[in-house]
């Protein structure tokens, strides 16, 4: 609604919203779902053995720009957006936020062809939460990742069409 809409009160055109953390279960799952599935790059790893944690930083890059010195490399990590963390505990699992307790709900990932992305997620054998011609919503789908986290897919034609009727 335009209700919700407010201007900015402040100028800060130099901010940006940089990553997303996400605790998964199996990292190397992750991983291969991440990059092999939705076809992101693992463009830096950093270890904190000391807190027994792991941050693995994807992304949708070019591995021809990722810097090869570590200190380049991490600051330029840390000027891309989005990430996702890991923890290595055999016993821990988390809570997707999308049943009672409510909390983080899902990440989005907006695709050319939308009927395409989902057909390729088929034949992979991943998990759909709702696909693009169900539920009240049509032409957008809900994925799950391998810890259960949902990733909405969409086409920004199709938005544009919802969002106008």
């Amino acid at each position: 609604s335009a209700h919700t809409c407010r201007e900015c009160t402040t100028t800060r055109t130099d901010y940006m919203m940089q990553q997303t953390m996400m605790r998964v279960k199996d990292p190397v799952r992750s991983i291969k779902f991440y990059t092999g599935i939705l076809g992101m790059t693992l463009l830096q790893k950093i270890d904190f053995p000391a807190m027994r944690f792991t941050l693995y930083f994807l992304g949708f890059e070019d591995k021809a720009n990722i810097p090869e010195e570590l200190k380049e490399r991490t600051a330029w990590t840390f000027s891309r957006h989005g990430q996702l963390g890991a923890e290595k505990d055999k016993d821990l699992s988390f809570h997707n936020g999308n049943n009672k307790p409510m909390g983080f709900g899902h990440i989005g990932i907006s695709v050319p062809d939308l009927a395409k992305a989902c057909e390729y997620f088929e034949k992979r054998g991943v998990t759909f939460v709702k696909k693009a011609d169900s539920g009240k919503m049509k032409n957008l789908a809900f994925i799950q990742d391998p810890d259960g986290y949902w990733i909405e897919i969409l086409s920004p034609q199709h938005m544009v069409t919802l969002m106008s009727q």
